[in-house]
């Protein structure tokens, strides 16, 4: 009898196994450049997808350790999905040669450059040279802090994801939508924040937040950066506090990945406000999805320029 109950119990464990593995070798593997793709693969997604990402949400993505573990997420994947515009330049061709993984390589269904299905702000008209800064050849690749591009984002990812897991189509879609509701009911609740920003002079450490100024139509009067990149000169600052007493502007928004010195310093000259706002999902503690993300941002800034 206890060997019948043994054997009973023995193929069961077998039968769960079994089953766990083919659900989960069934389920797309998506790797992404960022925290925020990432998180938008994973709504859209569901439990039909696992996800993982290289850059996390503190750190700055332009630059970024190319560490033999994320060449072994990447030899597995089924999905490699990048910001693109050359933000991950720097380490994204170390980790695709070394994963040698022809379903991710350029021209695949699993090689998806988010990029293409965003429109682009900062597109330069002319040549571009390194006497401009660390300016992006192809439009200024900060565009996920924008819910409408978010909203682009989602909509590549069901469509990949389709392509790839046809006959889980219908469940991609619905997620979509689901995640579309979430950001419209988001959006209904920032309208007083937003009410309160826009028009508002500000200054900005880098040239990230054009998406978000865009959306939240907060008025950028000067970037810390003389140049994308580039450290300011003393003369920068100096014009920089000037035009901060001329607008009066509240606050210098940054990454906190940035040394704050510079802000600081021109905080105390003019009594503006710093603000170390977190760019990714994962950039500060308790933001843990894109809709928390855009929201801390919206009501921070809010806050700030009352």
């Amino acid at each position: 009898m206890k060997r019948q109950f043994f054997m009973r119990g023995w193929l069961v464990a077998v039968l769960a196994i079994a089953i766990t593995g083919n659900t989960a070798s069934a389920q797309l593997k998506v790797v992404t450049s960022t925290s925020d793709l990432a998180e938008i693969a994973s709504e859209v997604g569901g439990r039909m997808v696992t996800t993982r990402h290289v850059s996390e949400g503190y750190q700055d993505p332009h630059f970024v350790e190319a560490k033999p573990s994320f060449v072994l997420q990447l030899r597995n994947a089924d999905v490699w999905a990048f910001v693109g515009l050359g933000l991950e330049v720097g380490w994204m061709p170390l980790l695709l040669d070394g994963a040698r993984n022809p379903k991710i390589r350029p021209g695949s269904v699993g090689y998806v450059d988010v990029s293409s299905a965003v429109p682009l702000l900062d597109v330069p008209a002319g040549d571009v040279d390194r006497s401009q800064g660390d300016v992006h050849a192809l439009g200024n690749p900060h565009y996920w802090l924008h819910p409408e591009n978010g909203r682009r984002i989602a909509r590549l990812f069901q469509k990949r994801f389709s392509d790839l897991d046809p006959k889980n189509a219908a469940a991609y879609s619905a997620n979509t939508r689901a995640f579309e509701g979430k950001l419209d009911a988001a959006q209904r609740t920032w309208k007083p924040a937003l009410a309160i920003i826009a028009g508002k002079p500000v200054v900005a450490w880098h040239t990230s937040w054009r998406y978000f100024a865009q959306f939240t139509r907060m008025n950028i009067v000067g970037f810390i950066e003389p140049k994308p990149g580039v450290p300011p000169s003393p003369s920068h600052i100096a014009g920089l506090i000037q035009t901060i007493k001329r607008t009066g502007a509240k606050a210098i928004i940054m990454e906190p990945f940035y040394d704050r010195k510079t802000a600081d310093f021109v905080a105390r000259k003019t009594g503006i406000k710093v603000l170390m706002l977190p760019p990714s999902v994962g950039g500060a503690k308790g933001i843990n999805d894109y809709v928390q993300l855009l929201s801390s941002d919206i009501q921070q800034v809010a806050a700030a320029v009352r």
